[in-house]
C-alpha cells in the first residue's frame, strides 16, 4: 500500500513539474513577443513581409489584370485609374506584374534558405562532433565554396541546365551552405564543451542522439538569425540575376527582369524601374530588420541590456 502511495506521489510531482515547465515556456514566449513588438524596425519588417506574403499567395484574386496580357491602347501609360502604377512598353499592367513578381522573390528566398539549412546544418553538426580529419576536410570544402559567389554558380548552372527558377534556387542555396555550416560549427563547438554533452558521452549515448537531440536544439537561435538575414541576400541576388538575364526568364515577371526591361526607358518612364527597385530594397531591408531583432533578442549576452 505504501509503495502505491509513493508511486502516485511521484507521478503527481512529475505532472506538476511538466505543468510548471510548460507554463515557463509559455511565459517565455509571451515575453519574447512583447520584446519583439517593442522594436519599431522589427514591427515594420514583419508587417511588410506579411503583406508581401499575402499578396503573393492571393495574387490571382488581387491583381487587376493578367500580368502577361498586352494592351496596345496603353503603351507606357503613366499612373491612372485603369492602371494604378502605369504600364510597360508592351502595355502590361505594372502593378499586376509587381505582385506576381513577389511570388518569385519569396519562392527563391525560402527555397534557397531551406536548401542551405538542409545541407549546411548537418555538415556543421558532423564537423563539430567528430572533429579531427573529418572536420578539416569538411571545412576546407566549405572554404573552397566560399570562393565562388552565387553569381558564378548561377552562370555555371545556367550553362549546364539552363536558366530557370530551379537554377536560381540552387545557386543561392549552394552559395549559402558554407556560411550556414560555419555558423552551426562555431555554435556547436561552444555547446560541445558543456557538461551535459560530456555526461551524454559518458552515458554511452549514440552519436546520432548527441548531435540531433543535444547539440542541434542548442544551436537553433543562430540558425534562425542567419536564415532570416540570408533571405534578404537571396531576394537581392535573385533580382541581380534577373537583371543580367540569367534568372527566371520572361514572360514570367520578376522584380529583376522588370528592372532590366525598363532600364532603357529610365528617362522616359522612370516609374517602371523605380517601383520594382523600391520593392527589392524594402523586402531586403525588412528581412534585415527582423534578423537584427532576432539576433538581439536571442543572444543571451544582450538580454536585459538593449531592450
Amino acid at each position: 500500500m505504501l509503495g502505491w502511495i509513493l508511486v502516485l506521489n511521484m507521478r503527481d510531482e512529475i505532472s506538476l513539474g511538466i505543468t510548471k515547465a510548460n507554463i515557463k515556456k509559455s511565459n517565455a514566449s509571451i515575453i519574447f513577443l512583447k520584446n519583439f513588438i517593442r522594436i519599431p524596425t522589427a514591427v515594420f519588417g514583419s508587417i511588410f513581409v506579411f503583406c508581401t506574403f499575402f499578396s503573393a499567395i492571393f495574387a490571382a484574386w488581387i491583381v487587376p489584370y493578367d500580368p502577361n496580357v498586352m494592351d496596345y491602347n496603353f503603351l507606357l501609360s503613366g499612373m491612372s485609374y485603369e492602371h494604378w502604377l502605369g504600364t510597360d512598353q508592351m502595355g502590361r499592367d505594372t502593378l499586376s506584374r509587381l505582385i506576381y513578381g513577389s511570388r518569385i522573390a519569396l519562392i527563391v528566398s525560402f527555397g534557397a534558405i531551406i536548401l542551405s539549412v538542409l545541407i549546411g546544418v548537418p555538415l556543421g553538426l558532423i564537423s563539430v562532433h567528430f572533429r579531427g580529419p573529418i572536420d578539416n576536410i569538411l571545412m576546407r570544402i566549405m572554404d573552397a565554396l566560399v570562393v565562388f559567389p552565387s553569381l558564378v554558380i548561377a552562370i555555371g548552372l545556367s550553362v549546364a541546365i539552363g536558366s530557370s527558377l530551379t537554377t536560381v534556387v540552387l545557386a543561392i542555396g549552394i552559395a549559402n551552405v558554407p556560411w550556414m555550416a560555419r555558423i552551426v560549427r562555431s555554435q556547436g563547438l561552444i555547446v560541445r564543451e558543456q557538461d551535459f554533452i560530456k555526461a551524454a558521452q559518458a552515458g554511452g549515448f549514440s552519436n546520432f542522439r548527441i548531435i540531433f537531440v543535444h547539440i542541434l536544439p542548442n544551436s537553433i537561435a543562430p540558425i534562425i538569425v542567419q536564415s532570416t538575414l540570408a533571405m534578404g541576400y537571396a531576394v537581392l541576388t535573385e533580382a541581380g540575376l534577373g537583371f543580367i538575364g540569367i534568372g527566371v526568364q520572361p514572360p514570367t515577371p520578376t522584380w529583376g527582369n522588370m528592372i532590366q526591361q525598363a532600364f532603357p526607358l529610365l528617362e522616359k518612364q522612370p516609374l517602371l524601374s523605380i517601383v520594382p527597385g523600391v520593392m527589392v530594397f524594402a523586402l531586403v531591408l525588412s528581412f534585415n530588420f527582423i534578423g537584427d531583432a532576432l539576433r538581439d533578442l536571442l543572444d543571451p549576452r544582450l538580454k536585459g541590456v538593449i531592450y
